[in-house]
């Protein structure tokens, strides 16, 4: 997504317009059961007297000094509302705007796009998440309509009418159990496929407490307790999540610094920089990001919308007094004052921070409860890019782009590769494949530096 400096963010809401209501069927969505917390409704479409409410309240919620506001629309499935719904919503952020710039988001499935919906999104300048698991075969598997059929197509479909219309947009991965051992022809499906803008989300979904839970572990015992029992056969494994990042960034540094934008190492940058990261799992804590469902209610985090984390409704608080609430500022804190020993001595904690609460439920090596089921992944896949990161972080602040890291490392690669046949006499002549890797010829790759 745009990424907007950590000094100018201010609180964030998540709006469900539609709430749970989607034309997909996809088995690994967390949020199509919500439809219980609401029981038999007519309509789940937002009411223009609750949307008026919002965007005035929402607005007049940030700081002073934050030049330009989000709205961020999710769902369930946004796009069912038709664009009549949206550009209602625009009319009304026009009227309580003032002197504030106002960005639109919106995350679809892709499925419903159209010419109608491409010229209104380029029209009023949303920024669009699309989502798309890789390749037919992997997208396929857990993403589905009601009636069981496959969306690939009708997702590429709508991915290739935002390039058209030249809809600004970005791609949001679902890591999954089954296109997690798949992770370089994932990405470079979607960046041959002409996406600039990537986001690898895992998916960890948590079973009840089961039969064995109380059962004392080893440490190499509750690797595959963590893998098999405490969650779905779907959720992306502990170690898992990591080798795909892994994969990913050392493809992305062979050839696409500077080209292709993968939140997760965009966000490491930062923080190898010295700064916190922008968004919400990296941070020490949260709480500035809430969610907003269809009738006003809102809660204090959009993994948390349920009962006893509900704040309020619109029409009895207003925004910025749930968002100060001694219940939501103790939900952020929580994050950090609740962080086990084991993570507060951990050597990529500055960029880690625990990652979300929501996946932290299983014990430390030495028996501590809270420590992240993703453990494994991110420590191995923060320390492998370490040495890449503080090359980068040193040239940026050098007023230099981290691509020249990516060209450096592949002269340096070059440079072994021609020692060890033993004599530069066997450079590549001008038309052989670059020994870099980057499948360019030798001519138009790194005999041009």
């Amino acid at each position: 997504m745009r990424t907007i400096p950590i000094t100018q963010q201010g609180l964030h809401v998540m709006t469900k317009p539609i709430g749970p209501i989607c034309n997909l069927d996809c088995e690994y969505c967390y949020y199509l059961h919500k439809e219980d917390l609401y029981g038999e409704r007519k309509s789940w479409r937002m009411s223009e007297e609750t949307l008026d409410s919002y965007i005035r309240q929402y607005i007049d919620a940030q700081p002073d000094d934050v030049p330009e506001v989000t709205f961020a629309w999710q769902g369930g499935e946004p796009t069912l509302l038709g664009t009549e719904f949206f550009q209602r919503a625009v009319e009304i952020q026009k009227e309580h705007a003032g002197s504030r710039k106002i960005i639109n988001t919106i995350q679809t499935n892709g499925v419903l796009l159209n010419e109608e919906w491409c010229e209104f999104l380029k029209a009023n300048d949303f920024l669009v998440g699309i989502s798309i698991d890789g390749p037919a075969e992997l997208h396929d598997r857990y993403r589905y309509d009601k009636q069981g059929l496959p969306t690939f197509q009708k997702v590429l479909d709508g991915l290739k009418l935002l390039k058209k219309y030249e809809v600004e947009f970005n791609v949001l991965v679902v890591v999954n159990r089954h296109n997690g051992d798949h992770a370089k022809r994932v990405y470079t499906y979607l960046r041959d496929t002409g996406v600039d803008f990537m986001q690898f989300i895992p998916i960890v979904e948590k079973r009840g407490v089961g039969v064995h839970a109380e059962l004392p572990l080893a440490s190499d015992q509750l690797r595959t307790f963590a893998y098999d029992d405490r969650v779905s056969s779907r959720s992306v494994g502990p170690d898992q999540y990591g080798r795909f990042l892994i994969e990913v960034f050392d493809e992305w540094l062979r050839r696409d610094v500077g080209k292709v934008f993968v939140q997760q190492f965009e966000e490491a940058l930062t923080a190898w920089m010295g700064y916190e990261s922008g968004i919400c799992i990296f941070r020490k804590q949260c709480g500035r990001a809430l969610a907003m469902e269809h009738n006003g209610d809102v809660y204090s985090c959009d993994h948390f919308v349920e009962p006893e984390y509900k704040l309020g409704n619109i029409y009895e608080l207003p925004i910025v007094e749930m968002a100060c609430s001694d219940q939501q500022v103790k939900f952020g804190t929580d994050k950090e004052t609740t962080l086990p020993k084991y993570c507060q001595q951990c050597e990529v904690r500055f960029i880690c921070n625990g990652e979300c609460p929501k996946n932290r439920f299983i014990e430390t090596p030495d028996g501590e409860a809270g420590l992240n089921y993703l453990c494994e992944s991110y420590k191995a896949f923060f320390n492998h890019i370490d040495p890449v990161m503080k090359r980068m972080a040193e040239t940026v602040k050098g007023g230099g782009l981290a691509a020249h890291v990516m060209h450096q490392i592949n002269d340096e690669r070059r440079g072994r590769q021609i020692q060890e046949q033993g004599s530069v006499s066997q450079t590549p002549s001008r038309n052989d494949p670059c020994p870099c890797g980057s499948g360019k010829k030798f001519k138009r790759c790194c005999s041009r530096r």
